[in-house]
């Protein structure tokens, strides 16, 4: 699926908001609510181009431009070279959404074998790593840019059965610390979403528990309970983190729903 055409008449092309792990949850939420307000939302995900094909049909129905691609970010390269050809063909990245999983499933540490605990770090880290070495450059030459990063609780407490996830989420915090550190003075701002609590994803949670436990845990704790966390309301959040003022910024910032306990309360 490719950009849409060059506007016509040497009109300036719209700001990027470029999600990379862009599902039917936080991914695509985030997509919508940026296309709302202006940006052509740029969609990468690993699988699913027809539900793909439908997000981005979705945001033109509603009168917003986006581009949707299918992205194997483990796959050296493939960021870098996407970063580039939105440059180039689409328009200028302004706002990166980071918001790959890296949720392998409770292992204990005799059955995580060693592809598997890599692969997390893939994933969650070294991915957020080649996208802030492709975005960072030309964010910073631009005196602009914003790098919204989805985190778990795993970033901040490890449990059993969450080798690989604990250690790749932590690195992935500490990376967006690191990033903070060098790049906020030029203007880039850096922020680690920590979503403490289960969200209420068909694609990915219910991928995780299955279509039965997922319908039973909405009736539950979702639906009008609200016990879930919603994408769409997530997505709110997500677009203000974008627009703060560089004399208040958030740089890391924890979603729950109401209901739960915090994660350093457990």
């Amino acid at each position: 699926m490719g950009p849409h055409p060059p506007h016509p008449g040497g009109i300036a092309p719209k700001p990027v908001c470029l999600v990379i792990g862009a599902g039917a949850g936080i991914g695509g939420h985030v997509g919508k609510r940026f296309a709302r307000e202006g940006y052509h939302s740029v969609l990468c995900r690993r699988r699913d181009e027809e539900g793909l094909r439908r997000l981005v049909e979705e945001i033109e129905t509603e009168g917003g431009q986006a581009s949707g691609f299918l992205l194997d970010a483990a796959e050296p390269g493939s960021i870098e070279e996407r970063v580039a050809g939105i440059e180039t063909g689409i328009g200028p990245i302004e706002v990166v959404v980071f918001n790959l999983g890296a949720q392998i499933g409770d292992r204990p540490l005799k059955d995580t074998s060693y592809k598997a605990f890599e692969l997390g770090w893939r994933l969650a880290t070294f991915g957020l790593f080649r996208t802030a070495s492709a975005v960072c450059p030309l964010m910073e030459e631009r005196g602009r840019g914003t790098i919204l990063v989805t985190s778990a609780t795993a970033a901040v407490r490890g449990n059993a059965g969450q080798h690989s996830h604990a250690a790749a989420m932590g690195g992935r915090r500490m990376l967006c610390q690191s990033l903070n550190a060098e790049y906020s003075p030029k203007g880039i701002h850096v922020v680690h979403i920590v979503i403490d609590g289960a969200v209420d994803a068909p694609d990915t949670l219910g991928r995780m528990l299955g279509p039965e436990r997922f319908r039973r845990l909405r009736e539950a704790r979702g639906l009008e309970h609200d016990g879930l966390l919603l994408p769409a309301e997530i997505a709110e959040t997500y677009f203000f983190l974008s627009q703060q003022h560089r004399s208040a910024w958030t740089h890391e910032i924890d979603l729950r729903a109401f209901s739960d306990r915090p994660w350093w309360n457990h």
